[in-house]
C-alpha cells in the first residue's frame, strides 16, 4: 500500500526544498479536480484553460507557455483534439528534461506523434485515466508508459496518486485503455439502446430489472460463455439480432448496436 504521509517531492537542487512546480493544461472536470488535489497536497500548481478559471489553490496562468515556464512536470488534460496544439504552444517555455504527461484519451498513434513532435525537448509520458475522475481526483487509477514513466510515477505518487507503470513505449497505456473502452462503452451503448426500445414498448421497468439481475449474477465464467456461445450459436443468434433490429425499427428506435451485433455474428459463422 502507498504511504500517503510521504513528503511531496522537491525540485532537484532547489534551495530550501522548494515545492515542485506542476503545470496543468486544461481545467475541465478532470483537470480541475487533479490540479486542486495536487495544490492541496503541497505542490505549486499553475493552470491554464481559455474557458475555465482555475480552482482554489491553483495559480492562474496567461497561456500554455506561461503555465509551463519553470515547471518540472506538465499535465496535459485538455482533449485529444487540442493535445498537439498545447504541446506546440508550450514547448518553447519548457526546460530540458521537463516531463510532459498526456492524460487525454487518444490513440496510441497520437501519443507517438506527441513524442515525435517533442523531439527530445521534453520527456513525453502516455497516461491513461482508468476510471471517472469525479469522487477520486488525483487518486483516480492511472496507468502510464514511456521512458520517463517511472519518474512521473514517483512525483505523482508522492502526492498520493494511484499509479501503475507499464512496460513499453509511449502508446502502451493508451492501447490498454481503448481496448477496455470497447467493452465498457460498447456495453453502455447496448444498454442505452435496449432501454430506449423498451421505453418505446412500455417495458422499460421490466428490462431494467432484467439487466440489473444479469449484471449482479455475472462471474468469471460469464466471459467464456459469452465468447464461446457467440461462436457456437452464431447462425441462430445472427437471425435473432436481425429480428431484434427489425423490432427496434418498428418501435422508432435506430438499431445501431443491434445491427452491429447481427453483422459481427455473421462474421463468426464458419
Amino acid at each position: 500500500m502507498r504511504d500517503d504521509s510521504r513528503r511531496p517531492p522537491e525540485i532537484d537542487g532547489a534551495p530550501g526544498g522548494t515545492a515542485l512546480i506542476i503545470a496543468v493544461l486544461g481545467l475541465g472536470e478532470a483537470g480541475s479536480l487533479i490540479a486542486a488535489d495536487l495544490a492541496a497536497a503541497g505542490a505549486t500548481v499553475r493552470g491554464f484553460d481559455p474557458r475555465v478559471a482555475p480552482p482554489a489553490g491553483v495559480i492562474a496562468a496567461a497561456g500554455d507557455a506561461d503555465a509551463c515556464r519553470g515547471a518540472e512536470v506538465v499535465l496535459s488534460v485538455n482533449s485529444a483534439a487540442d493535445a498537439l496544439d498545447a504541446l506546440r504552444a508550450a514547448l518553447p517555455a519548457c526546460a530540458p528534461g521537463t516531463v510532459w504527461a498526456d492524460l487525454n484519451t487518444a490513440t496510441p498513434g497520437l501519443k507517438e506523434r506527441l513524442r515525435t513532435e517533442a523531439a527530445g525537448a521534453v520527456e513525453v509520458v502516455d497516461v491513461a485515466l482508468m476510471s471517472p475522475v469525479p469522487g477520486k481526483g488525483l487518486r483516480t487509477p492511472m496507468t502510464m508508459s514511456g521512458p520517463a514513466a517511472e519518474r512521473l510515477a514517483t512525483v505523482l505518487g508522492g502526492y498520493g496518486a494511484d499509479v501503475l507503470v507499464l512496460d513499453g513505449p509511449v502508446g502502451t497505456a493508451a492501447t490498454r485503455k481503448l481496448l477496455r473502452s470497447v467493452f465498457y462503452k460498447g456495453m453502455a451503448a447496448a444498454v442505452v439502446e435496449a432501454l430506449a426500445a423498451a421505453r418505446a414498448a412500455g417495458l422499460e421497468e421490466w428490462l431494467r430489472g432484467n439487466i440489473a439481475a444479469e449484471l449482479i449474477k455475472a462471474d468469471a465464467a460469464t466471459l467464456d460463455r459469452l465468447v464461446d456461445g457467440s461462436k457456437k450459436h452464431a447462425v441462430r443468434r445472427r437471425e435473432e439480432m436481425a429480428a431484434a433490429a427489425e423490432l427496434l425499427t418498428d418501435l422508432g428506435v435506430t438499431p445501431r448496436i443491434a445491427t452491429a451485433s447481427r453483422d459481427l455474428l455473421a462474421d463468426l459463422i464458419d
